[in-house]
């Protein structure tokens, strides 16, 4: 089982720069909060205690599935029908003829097991008793603040990192086939092309997602594709024919705060945390395209998810997060005057796709403005 930790190496004291001893205090200003996006969707699986560092999704494979192809992420044969020239659909009827006083052969249905191992992860701060005692803000409290802000923050870069792998991959550009070639932005076209993908891989469009609240729920939600992308695209998305903001729905709600509207079959999430890599597309040229360096485009991964494309563990009671909170003055070996105070939290997270061709990663230059 693999751990990770995110501590921050160092106490905090009350000499700290940011110390406001003898000066009028004023108010706590705002800092930037992590946002969360990919944690709505996802198929959600609660973790256990004492059941082991491995969780497993099943999925039973329809008529004519291939186990192989859809356990390696690969499309499955979801769409019932083998290729071929003539009539693919006779084949289907003549292989459910009875004849009369014959017992058909039985059959049997194979399901298909998608492990997940459990990493650990943790965040720790620590302060000391001085800080505590003295400090005239409430260091601790802040603290705490980060230490939820963080979890969330390392949640979503995991979901983000299993998506980015998918192997339903769209390109920018006209003939593109890798990232290197990257030229082009988000079109409709390529929109249509991955709904056609989807919908003839028997893709179910989202039609609930992860209840805004601490229990383990979900909340009913109009049915669509959903696309998740970087902020830095809304410009792109925006100017795609038949774009309707959010302000025009009329009496369809908002997913969350962070939709920003829709096109045909999909409804659109921007987040800052689904970074772009840098300078790894074509050249800039003449494409209007962002590049860090003013060299070679800025990629940014897109994720557009169908029903159950991919599973996750989710952040829900009481089992999930461990939190410590220890209090400066509490005295052991390891601290025998009480100087050091410490908040923190450790989590177990992983996810993993659970159908390739239930879900698409789009691969897209944005516009430089």
């Amino acid at each position: 089982m693999a751990q990770f930790s995110f501590g921050s190496g160092s106490t905090n004291t009350g000499g700290t720069a940011a110390a406001r001893i003898g000066k009028i205090k004023g108010e706590i200003l705002a800092h930037a909060v992590p946002e969360e996006v990919l944690g709505i969707t996802g198929s959600q699986k609660q973790i256990p205690k004492n059941t082991g560092d491995t969780v497993v999704f099943r999925r039973w494979l329809p008529y004519g599935g291939t186990a192989g192809a859809i356990a390696n992420n690969v499309d499955p044969n979801d769409v019932f029908f083998a290729n071929g020239t003539g009539d693919r659909t006779a084949a289907m009827v003549t292989a459910h003829l009875t004849t009369e006083g014959t017992t058909p052969t039985a059959e049997t249905i194979t399901p298909v097991d998608v492990s997940v191992s459990l990493n650990q992860y943790s965040v720790l701060y620590s302060v000391t008793d001085k800080t505590f005692d003295l400090y005239e803000d409430d260091v601790p409290a802040e603290m705490k603040k980060q230490v939820g802000e963080r979890v969330a923050l390392v949640r979503e870069m995991v979901r983000f990192g299993e998506l980015k792998g998918g192997t339903n991959k769209y390109y920018g550009g006209t003939g593109v086939t890798s990232r290197a070639n990257i030229s082009g932005k988000v079109t409709l076209n390529m929109l249509r092309k991955i709904s056609r993908n989807l919908q003839a891989n028997h893709a179910k469009r989202i039609t609930s997602i992860l209840a805004p609240s601490p229990n383990f729920a979900t909340a009913p939600v109009e049915a669509a594709y959903l696309v998740f992308c970087h902020t830095d695209m809304e410009a792109d998305i925006r100017d795609l024919p038949g774009f309707k903001h959010v302000s025009e729905y009329g009496q369809r709600k908002p997913i969350n705060e962070n939709e920003i509207g829709s096109v045909e079959n999909f409804r659109f999430l921007t987040s800052p945390e689904l970074a772009p890599v840098q300078d790894s597309g074509a050249a800039v040229g003449s494409t209007g395209c962002v590049s860090t360096s003013s060299s070679n485009i800025d990629t940014y991964q897109v994720i557009v998810a169908a029903e159950d494309a991919w599973g996750q563990l989710a952040l829900r009671g009481a089992n999930s997060l461990d939190i410590t909170w220890i209090a400066p003055g509490q005295k052991d070996k390891q601290d025998p005057l009480g100087q050091r105070g410490y908040v923190g939290a450790k989590f177990y997270m992983n996810a993993v796709i659970l159908n390739g061709s239930w879900a698409a990663l789009v691969e897209v230059g944005s516009s430089a403005l």
